[in-house]
């Protein structure tokens, strides 16, 4: 009898990421299989845990000191126990994306430790020889399979399943927003770190229906405010005059709606609250946390993670001491900014004219980009010169991602947050003509530029980086030339449309004896710049294991940097030709490509690249 009473409870544990998944088996209903995090949310978590964990971490430490590295709490699962499985009724975002973290710290560890961290009994289980893993979604097998096994072969346009799209692009997402700090030597400790000081309470019901009352409990009664919803009551209750509150309420209804729009158009969370954050970031943060242990958060730090107490405990800052400032801070600020971040996060996914370098950096999950771009802003300013201060600012930040890059700089959000908060600060409120200044100026001081690193190659894990490189490459020399641009084709076609990169020489050492005595130095030059192109995936698939000869007479039907090879593109071509001979480039057909020929098409990138990324860009803001 208390055996039958004690399986019916209702438990709440807490359990470390090792208690959670070490052979345990988690099942999701057929009714709850989507898997809905994006960019941002892969983003923000790795941030968090780099953070927190960073807090703590030394150089010098040994393993043993993690045990005494602060905690992280990753928040709460329900699930329903069935048997031998437990069914998630709430937490499958969490658990799934863990998973996928884990399964990249597995890969990434055997490249960078000797001695690696058993991590596959916490990814999959082994019964009665069948192998399975810990989040048991049948749909999602293959694509779990083919990451666990490092199959870049995989394609995932053929699953039917829009989850299973998501999880393999999460994954690429992983393993582009990694941050850099967490590896190599710290990457032990970090591992050792995420699955015994990250936690999450798991609270399990006996049956469907109780893990559901569970749920709707903790998320519908009380109906706890959000901190958009709490700022708003602060603000509002500061103004004296009715008639004027019930307007400041309307507007700011009105602009909250405008947010949930975009926000179910595009499966964003939160991007009011987002946007809320990344003004007052903007505009009024002084410090931020230093990276040193026991450093205490500030403005930054506060602002991101409970910003309407941060509001209450500045009103001196922010201007509004009285009712009539809080009716300019509604109605002028926040009427002012919103409409601003909505401008720069729709063009952070629809490429729009005039703010194109928007979308190139949100290519590159840049989501630092929006607190820069709307720093300079100011209420006074005219739709112009607002327009010309954010593409100045887009267009620096392009040019300094692109030479960071090709300069083996990561460009993650830990190891550039610092380095963006100070820019934000020093072009706060700037004129068009200061920011075009202070921004060219920072970028003549940079000693690293395009072209300093001859040897720049394509890497393991900088492959989509590669691909956003070479579509900007390939779209500029065709629009140059008068062609029609195709840059969203190459960076985002599915299916036959699907672009990839392409070795211009098949993996076949034995072609390239002459040349390389050792094949380590043949594959390294095969991925060096100047012996990559764009070209669609099927044409991949069907000519990449030919000789390079043979594959030139494929490329003429291809995009113009890759039929830049071929002699016949340089006939009846007036606007490629014009375009060649005005920049003085030394475009030509290649007969038989060889290393000499590597070196001399990677100098050529550098030189179409420069042109692309180049400073004076900028100062075109001051003439137009």
């Amino acid at each position: 009898m208390s055996e039958n009473k004690e399986s019916r409870e209702i438990r709440g544990d807490a359990k470390t990421v090792r208690q959670l998944l070490e052979w345990e088996k988690y099942a999701v209903d057929y009714y709850q299989r989507e898997y809905k995090w994006q960019t941002k949310q892969i983003q923000e978590l790795l941030s968090d845990l780099g953070l927190k964990f960073l807090e703590d971490y030394e150089d010098n430490h040994e393993p043993i000191e993690v045990a005494g590295y602060g905690h992280y709490f990753l928040g709460s699962i329900i699930i329903s126990k069935k048997g031998s499985k437990k069914f998630i009724i709430d937490g499958q975002q969490r658990l799934t994306t863990l998973t996928l973290i884990l399964i990249y710290l597995y890969h990434l560890q055997k490249e960078q430790s000797e001695e690696p961290l058993p991590l596959e009994n916490l990814i999959y289980s082994v019964k009665h020889g069948v192998k399975s893993f810990n989040i048991d979604v049948p749909e999602r097998e293959e694509c779990m399979q083919a990451l666990f096994k490092g199959d870049e072969s995989y394609d995932p346009a053929h699953a039917k399943s829009e989850a299973v799209k998501n999880i393999w692009q999460r994954y690429q997402d992983i393993n582009e927003l990694f941050p850099n700090a967490l590896e190599g030597k710290a990457l032990p400790l970090f591992i050792d770190w995420l699955l015994e000081n990250v936690v999450v309470v798991e609270i399990s019901a006996y049956s469907d229906a109780d893990a559901y009352t569970v749920f709707e409990t903790m998320n519908d009664r009380g109906l706890s405010l959000t901190p958009t919803e709490m700022l708003k009551g602060y603000l509002l209750s500061n103004i004296k005059e009715e008639d004027r509150k019930i307007a400041a309420n309307n507007l700011w209804k009105e602009h909250i709606a405008k947010f949930n729009s975009l926000s179910q158009e595009h499966n964003w969370k939160e991007l009011d609250a987002d946007c809320i954050k990344t003004w007052l970031r903007s505009q009024y943060a002084r410090n931020i946390r230093e990276r040193t242990t026991g450093a205490l958060p500030k403005d930054w730090d506060k602002i991101g993670t409970e910003f309407h107490r941060w509001v209450r405990e500045n009103p001196e800052l922010l201007g509004i001491t009285k009712s009539s400032e809080f009716i300019r801070f509604i109605e002028k600020d926040f009427d002012f900014y919103s409409r601003q971040y909505r401008t720069i996060i729709y063009a952070s996914v629809h490429l729009t004219p005039g703010l194109e370098h928007v979308y190139y950096n949100a290519q590159r999950r840049f989501t630092l980009q929006y607190q820069v771009l709307l720093a300079p802003l100011l209420k006074t300013d005219s739709e112009i010169i607002i327009r010309k201060k954010i593409r100045v600012v887009a267009k620096y930040l392009d040019i300094l991602l692109t030479r960071r890059i090709m300069n083996y700089r990561s460009n993650d959000y830990n190891t550039l947050q610092y380095a963006m908060f100070i820019l934000m600060k020093e072009i706060r409120g700037k004129s068009l003509e200061d920011l075009v200044n202070i921004l060219t100026e920072r970028l003549m001081k940079e000693k690293e530029v395009i072209g300093t690193r001859p040897d720049f190659m394509m890497t393991k894990t900088g492959r989509g980086q590669m691909h956003y490189l070479l579509a900007r490459i390939t779209d500029y020399i065709e629009t140059q030339s008068g062609l029609p641009s195709h840059y969203l084709e190459y960076v985002s076609g599915e299916g036959k449309q699907k672009f990839e990169v392409e070795h211009i020489w098949a993996n076949h050492y034995e072609r390239h004896r002459d040349e390389f005595p050792h094949v380590i130095d043949f594959e390294l030059d095969r991925s060096r710049f100047g012996g990559l192109l764009l070209l669609q995936k099927s044409f991949n698939a069907s000519y990449n294991d030919l000789p390079y000869k043979e594959k030139r007479e494929h490329y003429i039907k291809q995009n113009l940097l890759a039929a830049s090879l071929h002699p016949l593109t340089y006939e009846k071509n007036p606007g490629f030709l014009h375009w060649k001979n005005l920049n003085n480039l030394p475009l030509k057909p290649i007969e038989d490509f060889r290393k000499a020929d590597i070196d001399e098409r990677g100098a050529l990138y550098f030189q179409i690249a420069n042109l692309i990324w180049n400073p004076d860009i900028l100062k075109e803001e001051l003439s137009e």
